[in-house]
């Protein structure tokens, strides 16, 4: 078992010390008083001496008083399974929370670079099975010690040479649970991280079943899912096998355990002519014991086997929990945009050491002033953003807005002063009217509607079975993709930021609308520091400076009269969209 998980888990655990401490005090109460039944029903064995010897009243004492305390041990397990519920998914839920808490604080670079199933997997998935351990060794594993503890000092009290029998076998028992759980760990954290990728393959195929269906790539799909399958099929089967192998094992030993308990306590019942210490009863309270000793270990290796799955799921979790995050800027001043003048001295930028992409870059954007960017696919237009918005952090050089270096001002004011529209659209699960009103939770529902007026989307909100009160969501919407970036747009028509980003921000409306919302931004845009990525050049040509990039490098600048003058690089792009329209 790896320890450091266990301490992990240890203080997830240290919040709910009481509870924890009132469990385990109805554990050994419920315990104790289940473990004192054995020794009223050996009482009751010794009353009935022989046929007309019975002392009938005394039974029916001993009757009466195991029936009050079998009610009270089921009062005492009903509490205590309560109180373990309560601890087990509390901590889950504080799992669940610093794990989902994670993703807000991690670099753009984690998500970039991991699957979405695959973290999705280790929040729902490996939190479940480790909440399954947990619980079952909360109700388990606690009353199992308790158990073994309790039932070998009243054996060693009624005997202590049928305890030390019982003494000198358990080994036998623990060294093959501890053989057994060994292999079954490695095994369930392989099956956690094949589950992990077979719920990567899910999520894939189901985000994008439009593109797999319209490529005919349904076979291929099954054929990797399959695989994977199989996979998680074959480290599923070896880490059952395993741990089946746990319960029937122990059983085998326990047996061993109570046979041996048996014939000497026989033979010193025998010894003793019955008339001794050890009686009649007293041996059949101690094969009772002897079996009640032998029970919690079965419990146990199972608990075992099921921990061990949920430690290596919690591993997952925890080993996700502790990766780097951002550099925290909660000491940094917070920015505020007075002008718009952005400036990149020697920027230079790579998400790989292997891979150049921006190098000495250098830009001065005056305030107010609307920036185009344009190149081929890969020349850098989307990093350049990403860098601007400080979702990455330039390799060397700096970014300044207003004088002020981007990473010496927190990232909330950096990104809340600018407007975003992407080419693609996000809208959580939520009303419209809360859709639109994202960057600006405290606006009216006037200054909403103005707002999707000014975006072209009022028409249509309007048509919707609630208008500005229908429930929409991200996935499974009856909205088209125009329709939610419309949506989008409305958003920053709302919240008015100083500057603008607006990555192809039109690419999924209709050319007609899209006349109209290019209008909007004309308005919008006023007064306001703006970048423009676009692949149709023909929406950049009132842009008061384009950038030409290439291969991470600004190659071209001008107007786009001036660049059609040049004939260069701009040019033949410019050119190209009309061959190809004409073609």
């Amino acid at each position: 078992m790896n320890m450091s998980t266990i301490k992990t888990v240890l203080s997830y655990l240290k919040k709910y010390w009481f509870l924890i401490i009132v469990s385990l005090l109805f554990a050994a109460g419920s315990v104790l008083l289940s473990l004192y039944i054995p020794i009223l029903i050996g009482d009751g064995i010794d009353l009935i001496i022989d046929e007309g010897l019975v002392d009938f009243d005394g039974l029916l004492a001993i009757l009466t008083e195991i029936g009050i305390i079998a009610v009270v041990v089921g009062i005492l397990q009903w509490l205590m399974n309560l109180i373990n519920n309560r601890i087990t998914y509390n901590v889950t839920k504080d799992i669940r929370n610093r794990a989902f808490d994670k993703i807000q604080k991690l670099p753009l670079s984690y998500i970039d670079s991991h699957q979405s199933g695959e973290v999705v997997n280790k929040i729902i998935s490996d939190v479940d099975q480790f909440a399954e351990g947990l619980l079952m060794g909360f109700t388990q594993f606690f009353t199992g010690i308790v158990t073994i503890a309790a039932t070998l000092g009243i054996m060693f009290y009624l005997s202590w040479k049928i305890a030390l029998v019982v003494v000198l076998l358990t080994p036998l028992s623990l060294f093959v649970a501890s053989f057994i759980s060994k292999s079954t760990y490695s095994l369930f954290k392989k099956q956690s991280e094949v589950k992990a990728k077979n719920t990567s393959i899910i999520n894939e195929v189901v985000g994008n079943l439009k593109t797999v269906k319209a490529f005919s790539h349904e076979d291929e799909e099954l054929e990797r899912f399959d695989e994977a399958n199989n996979e998680l099929e074959k480290v599923s089967r070896k880490a059952i096998f395993f741990s089946s192998l746990v319960n029937p094992c122990t059983r085998f030993v326990n047996a061993i355990v109570y046979a041996g308990v048996a014939l000497v306590g026989a033979l010193l019942v025998i010894k003793s002519g019955g008339s001794g210490a050890l009686t009649i009863g007293v041996l059949s309270c101690f094969l009772s014991y002897a079996t009640q000793y032998a029970k919690p270990f079965n419990e146990i290796s199972g608990v075992v086997t099921e921990l061990q799955n949920a430690l290596a799921c919690a591993k997952r979790v925890f080993d996700f929990t502790n990766e780097k995050e951002e550099v925290s800027d909660k000491e940094n001043e917070k920015l505020t945009v007075e002008n718009g003048e952005i400036e990149l001295s020697n920027v230079s930028f790579s998400y790989t050491s292997e891979k150049k992409l921006i190098t000495d870059l250098n830009l001065k954007v005056d305030s107010g002033m609307h920036v185009a960017i344009v190149g081929p696919t890969g020349c850098g237009k989307t990093t350049l953003i990403n860098l601007l918005m400080r979702f990455y952090d330039v390799n060397s050089g700096k970014i300044l807005v207003d004088n002020h270096d981007i990473r010496e001002v927190t990232r909330q004011s950096l990104r809340s002063s600018y407007g975003m529209v992407l080419q693609d659209t996000w809208l959580q699960n939520g009303t419209v009217r809360e859709n639109i009103a994202l960057g600006k939770p405290n606006a009216t529902i006037e200054e909403i509607i103005e707002a999707a007026k000014a975006s072209h989307a009022h028409s249509f909100i309007k048509r919707l079975p609630e208008g500005y009160d229908t429930v929409i969501s991200d996935e499974g919407s009856s909205l088209s993709q125009g329709q939610r970036q419309l949506l989008c747009i409305a958003r920053i028509m709302l919240s008015l930021p100083p500057m603008l980003i607006l990555d192809e921000a039109t690419s999924s409306i209709d050319t007609r609308t899209e006349i109209k919302i290019q209008k909007a931004f004309s308005t919008l845009m006023s007064g306001r520091t703006s970048f423009i990525v676009a692949h149709r050049l023909s929406t950049i040509k009132e842009a008061d400076i384009i950038l030409v990039m290439k291969d991470g490098n600004i190659i071209e600048t001008g107007n786009h009269d001036e660049l059609l003058l040049k004939n260069g690089f701009y040019a033949a792009l410019y050119n190209s969209q009309f061959e190809s329209n004409e073609q």
